[in-house]
């Protein structure tokens, strides 16, 4: 099974990678104009626990569009590094709904194509879909919790499922906040075709500069598949990553 997201699509909390629901609820939520962007470069592209540039760093950009009503749509961007003949670009587009129930609660609802570019005719294709439910409620603390599914991973014909919860607390007029996310993923290839199973969890510090904000964080995947998975490649390895990402307007 090959390393492009063992782990695929909680947005942490901690603005790295936000696969791409989460980017256009922040945007909806903070910028006065329906059209935004985010620019951001980090010193490693973690999704879900997993480096997707090898351990090295990436530059990454996103806009979408958010409609009165809740629909929005968008693009984002990164470099990736998933080895030899592996694809250099990762190009992924969403579409979806989104709507506050109440004072405190939110729903998200939409779908992710992730595709990916660069890579040699004999890497194979390894785009596909996902779908996203997300529910956040906002009181003393941000929590979150995240629902995907994917009936084609990696064009692979695997099943993958995504659950993970996050939470953030904003300490007010410092600028500073604090982050933790966990997520447990689920890839199935069915019959002989083997399956993986493990968590992944993150802690974070952010402080904000007016349009930007800088993001310290701690990443890791445990469990016995993580454990196994660990000793074939140091993408799952524990370690601190630092962000920072622009937002316009």
């Amino acid at each position: 099974m090959k390393p492009v997201k063992l782990a695929t699509a909680l947005a942490t909390a901690l603005l790295l990678a936000l696969p791409m629901s989460a980017f256009a609820q922040d945007a909806e939520e903070e910028a006065s104009s329906p059209f935004s962007a985010t620019f951001t470069a980090t010193t490693d592209y973690v999704f879900r626990g997993v480096s997707q540039t090898d351990n090295g760093p990436a530059f990454q950009v996103g806009a979408s569009y958010s409609a009165p009503f809740g629909l929005y749509a968008g693009v984002w961007a990164s470099n990736v590094d998933f080895g030899d003949g592996g694809p250099d670009y990762e190009v992924d587009y969403f579409v979806g709904w989104n709507k506050d129930l109440s004072d405190a609660w939110n729903l998200d609802l939409g779908v992710t194509r992730y595709t990916y570019e660069g890579s040699s005719d004999g890497y194979g294709d390894i785009d596909y879909n996902e779908y996203i439910a997300k529910v956040t409620w906002s009181g003393p603390l941000t929590l979150a919790g995240t629902l995907a599914y994917a009936d084609d991973y990696s064009n692979s014909g695997a099943e993958e499922t995504y659950a993970g919860l996050s939470a953030s607390y904003d300490l007010g007029d410092s600028g500073f906040s604090l982050g933790a996310t966990t997520g447990y993923t689920s890839i199935d290839a069915g019959g002989e075709g083997g399956r993986a199973d493990f968590f992944d969890g993150s802690v974070s510090v952010s402080k904000g500069f007016g349009p930007a904000t800088a993001t310290l964080g701690y990443y890791d995947t445990f469990g016995s598949d993580a454990e196994e998975l660990r000793r074939g490649s140091d993408i799952y390895k524990p370690g601190l990553v630092f962000t920072i990402s622009v937002a316009v307007p």
